[in-house]
Parts: structure tokens; sequence; C-alpha cells
């Protein structure tokens, strides 16, 4: 972190921060301390704040695999193959992705309110207007729109909580957050497949979350509390440039490779996420006794989803909690070892698909639940490595980097392979490709997320050599400010 450009938010000149200064360390500790002895005090309406940062963040994950749920029917309404139907979420991620830095520009210096209510608001209005729409091109662009309302908050909710609670209290109430994105990922399957299974269309399935999420802009507006950056941690470190906070996250080492490696869970979860339905789908249809919709799947499939996730994230959470006291590296150690372990056993699902029925679904909750145990640690450790101000930037900035890297591409580029395999793997290119081809080439495809997982895995362990120094660099900015105003 670039320590040149901390400055306390007083008439003090800029500060250089001593290594050694063991009095601003104690004193931080002091007040944390203090802090975690009077939580008795707080208030009702923060925990309600979390309560609805959690219920958008729910309503959030569920209206972007909706869609998922239901992507045999769209294919098939609007005559597209793999590469076109993965088109559809890269759309969506890439415009999540560039509005990113602009909301956590906004975000870091305005009412963070008043930009999620926007924001919210936008994704509604979005997601059932594109409900209706009946050209491909057409929905892939309001499919983009949904993409900068969503941004505008999840660069900012985490932020919140952050300026809220510190310590374990902090960890727990970001696990709470980051719960809901596995548990609102399966009932986006579930809502999709039942609404539009319900309704004898899949565009049902798209117009739920929009009645939700009016309820959550009410909530952001009359509930939610917006409170003073660096409040929980008494910080008294004010705004820098956009330059100087981009400068100082690239020189951040334990954010940066952290950044990577979160890049690597988002280009996996994003493929995995976007085609696992179809796949299993095609694979258990292979076996001449079983008889299965596609309806039925997603919905077996969400729940597989929402199930890892209330395993995953408390279990890394609370793995993170209980190793940290003895060892200070384990945040970055329990995502690393998550990553290397989920691997094999989602790669071994894909390849026993074509031969089992509960095998598959067995090994999928496994890598979900290994994979799902990074959520809240990652989010907790890009907050405590970066100043308070500078949090929402570093937020979409890691939104930034891994989506553009991640899943803005990952949905794609698996339906691009698949539909050049099958090219190659039918007898006949002139030919509509077998059932076989079809599984074959989408389980190539996937296979490369195996591969990306250990490399994340591995730059989370290279995190793990950075971290306690970048942790400790950022409680002395702080202390040492805090004295000034003393």
């Amino acid at each position: 972190m670039d320590q040149s450009s901390i400055t306390p938010n007083t008439s003090n000149p800029e500060l250089e921060i001593n290594g050694d200064n063991d009095s601003a360390t104690t004193l931080l500790q002091e007040k944390q301390t203090r802090r975690r002895e009077t939580l008795r005090d707080v208030t009702f309406i923060e925990y309600m704040t979390v309560g609805v940062l959690c219920f958008v963040n729910l309503i959030n994950y569920m209206d972007r695999f909706t869609l998922a749920g239901v992507l045999g029917d769209v294919k098939k309404e609007f005559g597209i193959g793999d590469d076109s139907a993965g088109l559809l979420q890269t759309v969506f991620v890439v415009a999540y992705m560039v509005f990113a830095p602009i909301f956590s520009y906004l975000g870091d210096r305005q009412s963070r309110r008043a930009i999620m209510a926007f924001g919210v608001g936008l994704w509604c209005i979005t997601t059932f207007i594109g409900s209706f729409v009946t050209n491909f091109k057409l929905f892939a662009f309001f499919r983009g729109l949904v993409g900068i309302g969503e941004a505008s908050y999840s660069t900012i909710a985490p932020t919140i909580i952050s300026d809220l609670f510190v310590g374990n209290i902090r960890s727990k109430m970001l696990a709470l957050f980051y719960f809901a994105i596995p548990v609102g990922s399966g009932m986006g399957y579930i809502v999709g497949s039942l609404a539009g299974a319900a309704a004898g269309n899949w565009r049902w399935g798209l117009r739920v979350t929009p009645f939700m999420g009016v309820v959550a802009v009410a909530l952001i507006l009359w509930v939610m509390i917006d409170p003073e950056r660096g409040q929980a941690e008494d910080s008294q470190i004010r705004p820098t440039s956009y330059r100087d906070d981009i400068r100082a996250l690239v020189k951040n080492r334990s954010f940066m490779l952290s950044t990577l490696a979160f890049t690597c869970v988002a280009f996996v979860t994003g493929a995995l996420a976007w085609w696992g339905p179809q796949f299993i789908y095609l694979g258990l249809t292979l076996q001449p006794d079983v008889d299965i919709t596609i309806e039925r799947l997603s919905l077996i499939f969400g729940v597989v989803t929402m199930m890892s996730g209330v395993t995953g994230v408390p279990l890394g959470t609370w793995l993170g909690a209980t190793l940290q006291k003895r060892f200070p590296r384990a945040h970055p150690l329990v995502c690393g070892a998550g990553l290397l372990l989920s691997a094999p056993a989602i790669g071994l699902g894909m390849l026993l698909t074509e031969a089992y029925f509960y095998t598959p679904f067995v090994l999928n909750f496994l890598g979900q639940v290994a994979l799902n145990l990074n959520w809240a640690i990652v989010a907790d450790m890009s907050l405590y490595v970066v100043i308070p101000p500078r949090r929402s930037t570093a937020e979409a900035f890691q939104i930034l980097i891994s989506h553009m890297f991640g899943d803005a591409g990952s949905p794609y580029l698996v339906g691009v392979i698949s539909e050049s395999l099958k090219r190659s793997l039918s007898p006949s290119p002139s030919e509509m490709p077998s059932q076989i081809v079809q599984f074959q080439a989408l389980q190539y495809a996937l296979f490369v997320t195996c591969f990306v997982e250990v490399l994340g895995g591995i730059f989370f362990l290279l995190t793990a050599v950075y971290i306690v120094k970048d942790k400790q660099t950022v409680d002395r900015a702080i202390a040492v400010t805090s004295l000034k105003v003393i």
C-alpha cells in the first residue's frame, strides 16, 4: 500500500507510517477492544441494515441465474447455439464490470444509499421489460442494462458492513452477506424452472425478482443506514485521489494476489453455474433408464447449489475464524485448500455424469462446498488489507479484474469451445450433432475449469506470504492517524 497517500482528517501534513510504531498499534488494539466490548450498544437498525443488504444480495443472485435454469428453452426460442447462449451471460458481466469502477468512485465519496436505490431500481425495471423482448440482440442488450444496475450494489454493500462492525463480528456479518450468493444462485434455478413450468413460458421466471426488487428499494431508502467511512474502526483517514487509490491497490501484494485468485473462482463459478444444468441433463438423458426433464434437473441442481452454500460458506467462516487465532495466515490458506480440493471433485463428477445418476450430484455438491469456503473470507481479506476510504474502490477493482478475466468470458469461452468440438467430433459436420457429441463437446470444454481452480489455489497460497504484513500496515495507518487527533 502506498502509505505516503494516507492523510488524517486534520490539518496535519501527510504522514509517513513507521513500521515500528508500537504505540500506534497498541492504541488501535485498545480501540478495537473497546468496540467489541460495547457491542451491546450496536443498535437494531445496524442489524437491520445487514438484513437489507443480505436480502438484496439474495435477489441479486436469483436474478443472475434464473435464466440459466431455463437455458434450454431460451436456446430453442431464439434459435441459438451454445456460443450465443454463453454470450448472454458475458454481456451481463461485461456491463457489470465496466460500470463497477464508476459506482465505486461515487461510493467512496457520495451517498451510498442513493446509489444503491438507483441501481436496484434500474435492474428491476430492465429485467421486467427484458422479459417481454422477442429479438435476441435486444434481449442481450437488456441483460447488459441489468448488469449496470447490479454493479451499483455489489461494489458498495460490503463496505457498509465494514463500516458498521470490526473483528470477528465483521467476519460473521460478511459471511451472512456472502451466504446469499450460493443460496440466491440456487433459488434462481428453482424460481426459473418452477415459474416457467407453471406458466408454460420461461419468461415468467424473469418476472419474479423485479417485484422483490421494489421491496428492496423501499428498504434501502427507509430502513438501511449509511455510516461514516471507517466508523467502526474510528478511522480518521480521508479519501485520496482516484489515481492514488489505484496506485496503492496495485502495490498491495496480498490484495492483488487474492484478486487474481478470486478471478479464478469467478471463472469457474461463472462457467459451472451457466452450463452445469445443461451439461448434467445431456449426460443423464444418455442413460437408457433415465427419464428427466430440464425443469426437474434445474430444480435439483438449484437445491444442490443452495445446500452447498448453506454448508460451505459458514464452514469457511468458522475455519477461518478458528485457525486465525493460532495461524495469522489461515484465511488465504483455507481458500487455497478449498480450490485444490474442489478441482478433483468437480472433474470426477464430470467424468461420471454419463454413467451414474446420483454420483455426479454428490461430487458436484462436495466440489461446490469446497469452492464456497472462500466467499466470505476473500471479502474480509480484501477489506482488512485496504484503508477504509479506499474500500469501495478496492471492491470495484476486484470486481473489474475478476469479472474481466473470470466469468465475463468463461460462459462464452466454454460455449465457443463446445461448438468447435461439436464440428470436430461429428461424423458429418453438415448434420445436426448427436446428443452424445453435444455432451462430449460440453464435457471437454468444461474440463478447463478444473485447471483454473488449481491455478487459483496457487494464487491463494502465495497470498499467505504477504497477508500478515499488509494487514499490520493498515492497522498502523489507522492507529497513527487516530493519534494525531487525540
